[in-house]
């Protein structure tokens, strides 16, 4: 749940937005049943492989440090799995269509942010225009 982008917004929301804290995380209210669980834990697992499959490794050495060897991840690559845990959570809260496609809008990239604009910020006007 943490790798949604459910959490995201109310992070953004919520917090200094630089470094997530335990205290916002034990914050971020979610009661487990058991079908929920598997749900998400069966997804967590397929975002790790998938994630950890699409990473790259990059070494650099410096000068003053020697070598720095660490790993690059890309969560943008594996949105569609994060997609499937944000229509879990909205099934579990109760979400409306409208307002689950708003939040897996909501992380889209920059370069797709005209299509959101239209959709949700220009959506009353292009209808009386019409």
């Amino acid at each position: 749940m943490f790798n949604s982008t459910l959490f995201f917004i109310w992070w953004i929301t919520h917090s200094s937005c630089y470094n997530v804290n335990s205290s916002e995380v034990y914050s971020f209210k979610l009661a487990l049943d058991d079908i929920l669980a598997k749900q998400l834990s069966c997804l967590n697992i397929s975002l790790t492989k998938d994630v950890l499959a699409k990473s790259k490794r990059r070494v650099y050495v410096y000068k003053a440090t020697g070598c720095v060897e660490y790993d690059e991840f890309y969560m943008k690559l594996s949105k569609p799995i994060i997609d499937e845990i944000d229509k879990v959570l909205a099934k579990h809260y109760g979400f409306t269509e409208e307002e689950l496609d708003f939040i897996i809008r909501s992380a889209l990239p920059l370069a797709s942010s005209k299509n959101y604009d239209i959709k949700y910020r220009m959506g009353d006007e292009l209808s009386a225009n019409e």
